[in-house]
């Protein structure tokens, strides 16, 4: 199994009043390691796959550890823990490093995607599906439930 890495630069603006990244900004680090996966890694050749829109159904988050400003990126490893027929999991890590044992998030988020054109989901196509069963892995450690 695979797992997608994304290097998530911290912003001097995520921080709190405590010192620390505040709860809602982990939710955009997620966005990013997802677009990043779902959009930049999606086959290319003009391949349409994961063009035509998502939505998040679901999030779940766990927090384990406050993480603070600092100049090193973390790092958001995600793979997918579920496909449907018209959804998918997204189970993540936000560490330290790639391998790290330091974890600061736990989380996974169902996608559905979307046609924008009629307005409703879809169902996942079969060049989606093929790209999505490398990153596959439903034996991994429990994620949040999705």
């Amino acid at each position: 199994m695979t797992r997608h890495i994304y290097r998530c630069p911290l912003r001097w603006s995520d921080m709190d009043a405590f010192g620390h990244v505040n709860n809602v900004v982990f939710l955009r680090y997620l966005e990013e390691a997802r677009i990043d996966f779902m959009f930049r890694l999606a086959p290319g050749n003009g391949s349409q796959s994961f063009q035509g829109g998502s939505v998040v159904a679901r999030h779940e988050i766990d927090y384990k550890r406050p993480l603070v400003h600092r100049h090193e990126p973390v790092v958001i490893e995600s793979w997918v823990t579920k496909i449907g027929a018209a959804s998918l999991t997204i189970a993540y890590e936000v560490k330290d490093a790639e391998g790290s044992d330091t974890v600061y998030v736990r989380a996974s988020t169902v996608v559905v995607p979307f046609d924008l054109e009629s307005q409703r989901p879809r169902r996942i196509s079969d060049e989606e599906r093929s790209f999505l069963q490398e990153y596959v892995d439903d034996s991994a450690r429990s994620v949040p439930a999705a």
